[in-house]
């Protein structure tokens, strides 16, 4: 039953992103017969390092969706404080619901229900053009982002040379 619900949640949300895109990205399915599986691709917001590239991403439901959130996940190459070496996006609004036990984040800047695909991907956006290094996915990142801004920019230049459409 949840399953049901959450897949026409997710058709819907599909449906009125394909009516109405919002600027910044676009969002389908990476395959027509699982609905729990999107392809993103997120435009480098104009006046920051990422502008002119066109990133690939991963956005994947769980079946409890949307009392849980899903991972995003970059397929093109990404450097930034806030995206795991591996492509995976760490902002608050992605993680799971509730109390932080680490006590970084307060309950309300966490997963709620009310989040869509479009607040989600428009959060990431928002990373891109404001990294948080308080708490980094990727230390390196953050390191070179606080300490030697000028490497880091060559750094984001070349990948997004590499991610023009």
């Amino acid at each position: 039953m949840a399953t049901s619900q959450s897949a026409l949640l997710l058709q819907k949300q599909l449906n009125e992103l394909l009516k109405h895109p919002v600027e910044g990205f676009s969002a389908g399915l990476a395959d027509n017969d699982n609905i729990y599986e999107w392809e993103i691709i997120i435009i480098g917001p104009p006046d920051t390092l990422y502008e002119g590239g066109f990133f690939r991403a991963k956005m994947t439901f769980p079946k409890e969706y949307p009392l849980m959130p899903p991972k995003l996940k970059f397929i093109s190459d990404m450097w930034h404080p806030n995206v795991y070496p591996d492509g995976e996006v760490c902002i608050s609004i992605l993680h799971p619901p509730g109390e932080d036990k680490y006590g970084y984040e307060d309950a309300g800047e966490r997963w709620r229900p009310v989040h869509t695909v479009e607040t989600i991907l428009l959060s990431v956006i928002s990373m891109l053009s404001s990294p948080n290094d308080e708490s980094p996915a990727n230390i390196e990142a953050a390191k070179e982002w606080r300490e030697n801004y000028p490497a880091f920019k060559k750094h984001v230049q070349r990948i997004v040379r590499n991610a023009i459409g």
